[in-house]
C-alpha cells in the first residue's frame, strides 16, 4: 500500500467551514481529504434542546468528546447524560441520537473513522455559515427531508418516528 504523503496543518480556532445542520453549528477542522482518508474531525454546537435525531452510519465508526455543557446521547436504546470531559464511541451500525440536555449552548469535538464521508453529507444537508461566532438565527425549522436524502447518499440511514417523516 502506498501511503499518501501529507503536509503538516494548522487551523486557528473557528477557520473551519461552518455548516447550520439540522439545529447544530459544525465546523470542519479537519476532512478526510486532510488526513488522507483516516479519520475527519469537526466541532458541533448545540443549543439548549437542540440535537439531532436517531441515526446510524454504515461507513464510520463516530466518536464524541464533550468540551462543553452536558448531552444526552441514546445509544443503542439506553440514555446516558455526558458532562463536559466526557467520551462516548458509537461503533458503526449503533443507532444513536444526541441532545444538549443544559439550558446554554453546549459544544463536543465529534471524529468520524474513515473520514471523508461525514464532511460532504453535512455541506449537503446543512447550510453554510459566514461568520460562525455570529451565525444568527437559523432561517426556519430544520429541513429533516434534505437531511434524510443527504444521509441517504453517505451511508447515514435516519431513524424518524412515523410523524416526522
Amino acid at each position: 500500500m502506498i501511503e499518501q504523503q501529507l503536509a503538516p496543518r494548522v487551523l486557528p480556532r473557528g477557520d473551519g467551514p461552518t455548516y447550520r445542520v439540522v439545529t447544530d453549528l459544525v465546523t470542519f477542522i479537519a476532512t478526510g481529504q486532510d488526513t488522507g482518508g483516516a479519520y475527519s474531525l469537526f466541532e458541533t454546537r448545540t443549543q439548549p434542546g437542540g440535537g439531532v435525531p436517531t441515526h446510524l452510519q454504515h461507513q464510520e465508526h463516530e466518536s464524541f468528546y464533550v468540551l462543553e455543557g452536558s448531552y444526552r446521547f441514546e445509544l443503542d436504546g439506553d440514555s446516558v447524560v455526558v458532562n463536559a470531559g466526557g467520551y462516548v464511541m458509537v461503533p458503526r451500525g449503533t443507532p444513536h441520537s444526541f441532545h444538549n440536555a443544559g439550558d446554554t449552548d453546549a459544544r463536543m469535538l465529534v471524529q468520524t473513522v474513515p473520514g471523508g464521508y461525514h464532511e460532504h453529507f453535512f455541506a449537503e444537508a446543512g447550510d453554510a455559515v459566514v461568520d460562525a461566532a455570529n451565525p444568527g438565527e437559523p432561517a426556519g425549522p430544520p429541513d429533516i427531508e434534505r437531511t434524510v436524502a443527504a444521509g441517504a447518499r453517505y451511508g447515514i440511514e435516519f431513524q424518524l418516528p412515523a410523524d416526522e417523516e
